[in-house]
């Protein structure tokens, strides 16, 4: 087969749907919409391709209407666990073994898969159960998720023959053991990719997917097997954090942490594997992106309506719960009440509220949790004298996590939001 194939740009590259009023697109997400909010979604434990129902359950809500209970989830526990890791090492020979194209195979079919039969599906497991706006939910659950790129680039990446007789070539395998790969709520993507990007390269995945993201991760997990993912090669371990990542860490097998998420529960596992390094029958490699927000600085030279833009957009779309967030912004003095007249102007008009309004802009944080921290924040700069709510500021839990977009100026530069 040859390598150049897997130049041409997979489905999941397609212009990003825009749902526009009418359209047969936005029809087909309302409808789908409408499908998962009226059924009930049980959701098991996958190991080695067969469900297991511990019995130990929770539910899978709307953070926008949290009296909405989508489903339930199974938790596995140290049994499930130790299931998985057995049913990974036993699948791993034969899979780093498959040539890499044919395993970049499956990964496309996948590809097609989420752009096509899944994509309305798993927008609307985004949705409602993460509370992403349709926008936000396109670009995230059909458009960042698979792509095999990378790997055809670094399979190709070979020595130069530099020397008379003799033929340099590097080969790669997967690692001596399993990847646990530990996936964040706020993006369908990272939940698939996580898993998928080890997978490709020939290792063997044990997957706890995030619990307030269960749905869509549940979906991207169907349709992993039906690509043709063989059984055992990624496994499903939704659950608490502790009952699955202890042991996981605790086991001879682990050979790497790929992981999204904050920066304490990161840490937590770095120190976790730190304590278990002579158990290990190699060094595991680590990578993790962790907590953290962007900021903005603007010079006196910038266009004001360009920093608003920038600012309303890069601090509000999704609540501001990614780690691309804008959360503090430097401005000249000279420019600051042209500036924040143009946020105050375009947060006037965002409209907050539930999903399934396609024309709401802002929707609700993740879970209470999130809520209550938010809030803190807000409450102290009220009280504080070292800064001013410039606007919004107000939230409401009652029905749904919600928090208008705020605006904080503060007078001290080491107040507590800076």
């Amino acid at each position: 087969m040859s390598n150049a194939i897997f130049s041409v740009p997979t489905p999941v590259n397609e212009p990003v749907l825009d749902y526009a009023p009418g359209s047969k697109e936005r029809e087909l997400l309302k409808n789908e919409l409408d499908r998962l909010s009226q059924i009930k979604i049980e959701v098991p434990v996958i190991i080695g391709g067969k469900e297991f129902k511990t019995g130990n359950t929770a539910e899978m809500v709307c953070p926008h209407d949290h009296k909405h209970v989508l489903g339930t989830y199974h938790h596995a526990g140290e049994k499930e666990v130790e299931l998985a890791i057995e049913t990974a090492m036993a699948a791993k020979e034969k899979w780093e073994s498959m040539p890499w194209h044919d395993r970049a195979a499956i990964f496309l079919k996948a590809a097609e898969l989420i752009s096509t039969k899944y994509r309305y599906i798993l927008n609307a497991a985004t949705m409602l159960n993460q509370s992403k706006n349709a926008y936000q939910a396109e670009i995230d659950g059909a458009c960042e998720i698979a792509d095999v790129h990378y790997m055809q680039q670094i399979y190709s990446e070979q020595p130069p023959v530099n020397s008379k007789g003799v033929w340099n070539r590097l080969e790669y395998r997967g690692l001596e053991g399993f990847i646990f790969a530990v996936t964040p709520f706020n993006f369908t993507a990272i939940a698939g990719n996580l898993p998928t990007s080890p997978a490709m390269m020939g290792n063997v995945v044990l997957w706890k997917p995030a619990s307030t993201s269960i749905l869509s991760n549940y979906y991207l997990m169907q349709l992993f097997k039906e690509a043709g993912l063989p059984d055992g090669v990624i496994n499903f371990l939704p659950g608490r954090g502790s009952q699955v990542g202890n042991p996981v860490v605790a086991s001879e097998h682990f050979a790497g942490l790929h992981f999204t998420g904050s920066t304490g529960t990161f840490n937590r596992l770095w120190k976790n594997i730190a304590d278990n390094i002579d158990k290990y029958r190699s060094y595991p490699k680590i990578v993790g992106e962790t907590g953290g927000k962007d900021f903005i600085v603007v010079h006196n030279s910038a266009d004001p309506q360009q920093v608003a833009v920038a600012a309303v957009r890069g601090a509000f779309e999704y609540q501001g719960q990614k780690c691309s967030a804008a959360s503090r912004m430097y401005v000249p003095s000279s420019l600051w009440n042209d500036i924040s007249a143009r946020i105050k102007k375009m947060l006037e008009e965002i409209k907050m509220g539930d999903v399934m309004d396609f024309s709401n802009f802002v929707n609700a944080v993740i879970d209470e949790n999130s809520f209550d921290n938010i809030v803190g924040y807000i409450e102290n700069a009220r009280k504080s004298e070292n800064a001013e709510i410039l606007f919004g500021g107000k939230a409401d839990k009652s029905k749904g996590y919600f928090i208008e977009p705020t605006v904080i100026v503060a007078k001290d530069p080491h107040f507590i939001t800076m």
